[in-house]
């Protein structure tokens, strides 16, 4: 179980460092509507560039621009609710959160 909780916290840590502007570099945009803007560029910018990979360096017929935001699409939001979960479940102190980051924290500290 120990494992599997590194694991989820390892993937809520890494989502946050990318795509939350309240951890990375997009969190000095002070206004939130042009912080979602960068966001959503850059996301497709990315979804662009994996549909030219796939298509040109993979071979995948019929794979297009178009294909590779729908595949990240179906990535990314149940990513995104598991996340929204995941901060709720903090913000409102549910204990075994509040316990595993205590214990993650004591550990760092040794």
């Amino acid at each position: 179980m120990e494992i599997l909780q590194k694991l989820v916290f390892f993937v809520v840590d890494c989502w946050r460092v990318v795509m939350d502007n309240r951890y990375n570099p997009l969190r000095h945009i002070k206004d939130p509507s042009i912080q979602g803007y960068v966001t959503m560029a850059l996301f497709i910018m990315w979804s662009g560039y994996f549909g030219v990979v796939a298509s040109v360096y993979m071979q995948w017929l019929n794979y297009s621009i178009v294909m590779s935001i729908i595949v990240h699409m179906a990535v990314i939001i149940p990513v995104m609710i598991t996340n929204a979960v995941f901060m709720e479940a903090e913000k409102n102190g549910m204990n075994w959160v509040t316990a595993y980051r205590t214990q993650q924290n004591l550990k760092k500290r040794r």
